[in-house]
């Protein structure tokens, strides 16, 4: 994760220091983007969960908003995750990390007129977890666990969300394995990052098939 100042947001922080582990710039200020609860309120979202990338489409521009639960925000703000991660700030970190995780994503694949799809959001997203966490933590017994063993999925997904989730969770554990196995376990960190930077220019297909291979 990069060193950036402290005095910058949590978000602004996130932004950067994904953009610097994966070689990658948006060229946005995510701060620009961020909405409050009234805001997204007015837009009407079908649900409303403590973090949310809102995307409209209008002819060729593209329309982005991204709400972090307040709380979340503000205890970060408290238990800054750069001086450690712990009890107090890991879900909290990790429920701010999706939120920049998708904004960067959906930004990058806008500038190059790509569409991505949800899983791939959320595939994306679940990796970005577990590489700053493991950037931040060092080799931490039971984060992989804790990541995707001990999961609860929110009770108002239809079939198809949780569906989706599910298997966002399930390929990133086994891709997450393979980084264990392969880097975290031997101190290999700068080969690890090579292989996250590769595995994230991939499409869907593509990732998914990079994931079965490392894992056979």
């Amino acid at each position: 994760m990069t060193d950036a100042p402290p005095e910058l947001s949590i978000l602004t922080r996130l932004q950067l220091g994904l953009e610097a582990l994966y070689r990658v710039e948006t060229r946005l200020a995510v701060d620009a983007f961020v909405i409050d609860e009234a805001q997204r309120q007015q837009a009407s979202v079908a649900r409303a969960p403590r973090e949310q990338l809102l995307v409209s489409e209008l002819g060729d521009d593209l329309g982005l908003a991204l709400f972090v639960d307040a709380a979340a925000l503000a205890n970060l703000r408290l238990n800054d995750p750069a001086l450690g991660l712990h009890d107090g700030n890991f879900s909290d970190f990790c429920l701010a990390l999706e939120g920049v995780s998708h904004f960067v994503y959906v930004a990058l694949c806008a500038a190059r007129d790509r569409r991505v799809s949800a899983l791939e959001l959320e595939l994306q997203a679940e990796v970005d977890k577990f590489a700053c966490c493991v950037l931040l933590a060092g080799r931490r017994p039971g984060l992989r666990r804790r990541l995707f063993g001990s999961v609860r999925y929110a009770e108002d997904l239809d079939a198809d969300e949780s569906s989706r989730y599910r298997t966002a969770n399930d390929e990133a554990n086994r891709y997450a394995e393979t980084l264990e196995r392969r880097f975290v376990h031997h101190d290999r960190l700068t080969d690890m990052l090579a292989d996250l930077r590769q595995f994230y220019r991939l499409d869907l297909d593509a990732k998914l098939g990079h994931i079965a291979r490392a894992a056979g």
